[in-house]
């Protein structure tokens, strides 16, 4: 009876491993991969490799960068009164792409979710209230997405931001409940930072 070689097997265990790879996709990238003729296995490796060795997290934002601080924070022509709060460094590039916003972010990396093991120390809530206090903040925006962790950690995020005494913002509803940022349009984040609220 014929068996699957060990390498194969381990590539589809290592790419079913991925958000939104499910063992079948995973088998089917490997043995595309295997068939492949051109160097893209070569590139691919060469890409995972520069990946973990020349990417870092920002010191003042915590989005993805080669650089520290990130081109944004160091962006003089920035807003720095205004941060836009997001889960995700995904979330950070969806906000740029729409072309709006002029101000700098804090990426939180996720959000409260008790039962996925994500709770307050998990994220970088510490860091933004140590950003805010007496540096010239006056408004942040809460930019989590519109589900109920989302809504959860902006309900958190504004009860340790209102004693600063800093102007709290939310993201207008022209989200749809229960979607991402990263997957917004540019108009829909346009209208949704146009159109956020006082908390």
């Amino acid at each position: 009876m014929p068996t699957t070689p060990a390498s194969v097997t381990h590539l589809i265990e290592e790419l079913s491993e991925l958000p939104g790879i499910g063992r079948k996709t995973a088998a089917r990238l490997t043995f595309f991969l295997l068939r492949n003729r051109t160097d893209l296995v070569e590139r691919l490796a060469s890409a995972l490799r520069d990946l973990k060795e020349q990417t870092r997290f920002c010191s003042t934002c915590y989005n993805v960068t080669e650089s520290d601080p990130c081109p944004i924070c160091a962006d003089a022509g920035r807003d720095r009164s205004v941060i836009c709060v997001v889960e995700e460094p995904l979330d950070v590039l969806a906000v740029e792409q729409a072309g709006v916003y002029k101000g700098v972010y804090h990426v939180l990396h996720g959000v409260l979710a008790p039962s996925e093991g994500m709770f307050v120390e998990n994220l970088r809530i510490k860091e933004l209230l140590n950003r805010i206090g007496g540096s010239g903040v006056s408004e942040v925006i809460l930019a989590t997405n519109p589900t109920s962790e989302g809504d959860w950690t902006a309900s958190y995020l504004l009860s340790r931001l209102r004693p600063l005494g800093v102007r709290v913002t939310r993201l207008g509803r022209g989200l749809p409940v229960g979607g991402d940022l990263e997957y917004a349009d540019a108009v829909t984040l346009t209208r949704a930072l146009e159109g956020r609220e006082d908390l």
